[in-house]
């Protein structure tokens, strides 16, 4: 059966959920929705409709789940349980601390509509939520670590161009080797937020603007840098365009740990992504967990879950018997 998958918003990681349904033969892209003008928008699947948002409610029938590519900070907390009592659903909500809110909202609508919402897919939270949860269930008795980077933080860009005299900017999180090799060694160190990352930013500054205002400004910025050390190279709209034009990002979640009725054994679980492209792959995350989705709710299944409630076989377009054969 082919699973008819809606996307509601078309930025970067719209985008990225329909490459990644066109790389699924089980799937495919039933409409496009967006609050822009839609017919100022442009996608890559041909034949398929871009219609607005507002006519979501009208196309239950058409949709069997709708992956919804709004930002965590305003769009997610509102679309995602107005649209849970209606469609499966899946998102990709990263505010790690307003998880708890997020879920219950969206359980409550979701149990009402008897239809199942999977919320904060992608790979922090999601892969990386996942390969924390496996190693510490294997080793108890140990310690956690999460590096990201090296990649472009588009909230941390974003935050940059809003200072009065950037014209454009990209910021790269960066870990800082010697604390990862400390990890990977067993050490088992006790690391503050700047001795664990790095921030190199590259800025656009409109002519005439006072670069070193512009430095002291991103630097001392509450919440985003003045935790860090961080290094501003000002460069030409040309250097940008040519140089950091992608959005590449990665990390690596690591647990150390001991076994052994003394503890005499150590051990070191490490899951890292090199990652071209964040938001196409967290597209193909968004859009294995649409087809976990679907199947839930097909044998009965309804209300929120997360990665955690999802047995594997869910996500694969593979059957138990290929499964066994192939991948275990």
């Amino acid at each position: 059966m082919t699973i008819r998958v809606g996307i509601l918003g078309y930025g970067n990681l719209g985008k990225g959920v329909e490459s990644a349904i066109g790389q699924n033969p089980d799937m495919k892209l039933a409409a496009v929705f967006t609050r822009r003008v839609p017919e100022k928008l442009q996608i890559r699947t041909k034949g398929v409709s871009v219609l607005p948002a507002d006519e979501l409610q009208r196309l239950q029938e058409e949709i069997d789940v709708l992956i919804i590519c709004g930002g965590s900070a305003t769009d997610l907390p509102e679309q995602t349980p107005k649209f849970a009592s209606l469609f499966n659903v899946v998102d990709s909500f990263d505010t790690h601390a307003k998880i708890p809110e997020h879920f219950a909202a969206v359980d409550a609508a979701a149990q009402k509509g008897g239809k199942v919402s999977i919320i904060s897919c992608g790979w922090d939270p999601g892969m990386f939520s996942l390969n924390r949860l496996y190693a510490n269930v294997i080793l108890p008795q140990g310690h956690d670590y999460t590096f990201w980077g090296r990649g472009v933080s588009q909230g941390h860009s974003d935050a940059i161009r809003r200072i009065p005299g950037v014209k454009d900017a990209r910021q790269y999180t960066i870990p800082v080797p010697e604390a990862v090799e400390a990890v990977r060694s067993g050490l088992n160190p006790e690391l503050s937020t700047r001795q664990k990352h790095t921030r190199e930013c590259f800025v656009v500054a409109c002519e005439g603007a006072d670069l070193a205002a512009i430095e002291r400004e991103i630097k001392t910025m509450p919440n985003y840098f003045a935790d860090y050390d961080t290094t501003v190279h000002f460069i030409s709209e040309e250097e940008l365009a040519r140089d950091h034009k992608g959005l590449p990002h990665g990390g690596s979640v690591i647990r150390t740990g001991e076994t052994g009725m003394d503890g005499e054994h150590k051990h070191v679980i490490e899951y890292r992504l090199a990652l071209d492209s964040n938001p196409e792959f967290t597209g193909a995350v968004l859009a294995a967990y649409a087809r976990a989705a679907f199947r839930m709710n097909q044998e009965g299944i309804k209300g929120c879950k997360t990665v955690f409630d999802i047995a594997p076989a869910y996500l694969s377009a593979k059957n138990g018997a290929e499964l066994r054969k192939q991948l275990l």
